[in-house]
């Protein structure tokens, strides 16, 4: 039998404003005010280091960087976020797919979070027409525009809309720049043929986003601070919708990863946190490292002193910073994160927590200059 790929455009796609959400704005955001647990020692003392590393690293114009799972959005953490950028905090966020369609959500639905287990057996999981058509044709519209992945997003969400160029004017540009530039000449044919084949009206499409000031990647765009999107082709829904376009997904995730690596390349004596990302984070992490390391060697010097905190659940009775990489038959060895960056150089230390009450106890900390 030959291989067949599937037709996404046989899919009946079910409005937002039909799916039973788990995440409501009202009823689930989290206040900057709110108590969170009190951490013992010596759990106390290594987020109050961390806080400590933060100020020097900010004194020093060093990067501060934040990587996140999607729970840390889908946990109400968007006003904390939020205020670690505003308040100088954070000079650079990078988070997974997953992250940026639930932060859309919350910004275009005011809800998220579908119940996986009651959806895909009746073929709804994922089948959510306006996340499938705006993210993808945001992305679309980014590539064109020479943005990221995570920068298109939040671009739409904060301007509240997308400017659609004309299908004639995209391939007269396309044919004028191809061979000088390649990349914007493919990206401005593909937009073309979406905007065709979707039956798109040219000019300025308006998207309201009602409660967009919860939208950490549209603030981060706003502030200027690189919010970088590190997707997998396949892990998220936007995949399920038919206007979803690989060369637009390739073109802004690349971009996202590559100032990602800029970052990294600046990362001595500077701060990286990683809360909740059991993948996306140590991977593109280990590889920016090697890349930025490569081009300091190459000029005689080196990054070091830079401190990482890696944040999760999962408990580990592993001391990854004195002892080093335990041996594979230590089950803690599979703790990728942990494995991942206590091969990284610096100062590696993991925190077993929640990321609700890090969060909240980083920023209550930084703000108040008090101990947690």
């Amino acid at each position: 039998m030959a291989n067949q790929k599937f037709d996404r455009a046989s899919l009946s796609f079910i409005k937002l404003n039909e799916r039973k959400s788990k995440f409501l704005v009202e009823r689930d955001m989290v206040s900057l005010t709110q108590k969170p647990a009190l951490f013992p020692d010596p759990e106390a003392s290594l987020v109050k280091k961390t806080s400590d590393r933060i100020r020097r690293a900010i004194a020093m114009s060093k990067p501060v960087m934040l990587a996140f799972g999607a729970h840390a959005i889908k946990n109400g953490m968007a006003p904390a976020l939020i205020a670690l950028m505003e308040e100088g905090y954070l000079t650079h966020i990078a988070t997974n797919g997953a992250a940026i369609i639930h932060d859309w959500e919350i910004a275009f639905h005011g809800k998220t979070s579908e119940d996986v287990r009651e959806n895909v057996p009746l073929g709804r999981f994922g089948i959510w027409e306006e996340t499938g058509f705006f993210i993808n044709l945001a992305l679309a519209v980014g590539a064109y525009e020479g943005l990221g992945y995570g920068e298109s997003v939040g671009k739409m969400i904060s301007r509240e809309g997308l400017q659609l160029p004309q299908p004639d004017f995209l391939y007269q540009e396309a044919e004028k720049i191809m061979r000088r530039d390649p990349d914007t000449a493919s990206s401005a044919i593909q937009l073309a043929g979406i905007i065709k084949t979707f039956g798109l009206i040219p000019g300025s499409m308006s998207i309201p986003h009602p409660f967009r000031k919860y939208s950490v990647q549209a603030r981060a765009f706003e502030l200027g601070i690189p919010f970088t999107g590190h997707p997998m082709i396949g892990h998220d829904i936007i995949y399920c919708h038919p206007l979803n376009n690989g060369s637009a997904v390739g073109q802004t995730a690349l971009r996202d990863f590559l100032t990602f690596a800029g970052s990294i390349a600046g990362l001595d004596d500077g701060v990286y946190m990683s809360v909740g990302s059991a993948v996306m984070s140590p991977m593109i992490f280990e590889k920016s490292l090697s890349m930025a390391q490569n081009i300091r060697l190459q000029h005689g010097s080196r990054i070091d002193g830079h401190f990482i905190l890696v944040v999760d659940l999962a408990r580990s009775e592993w001391d990854w910073q004195k002892a080093g990489e335990p041996p594979a038959d230590n089950p803690a060895y599979f703790l990728r994160y942990c494995k991942t960056f206590s091969r990284m150089g610096g100062e590696t230390h993991y925190l077993s927590a929640d990321n609700r009450d890090f969060l909240l106890t980083l920023y209550q900390l930084l703000a108040s200059n008090q101990n947690p």
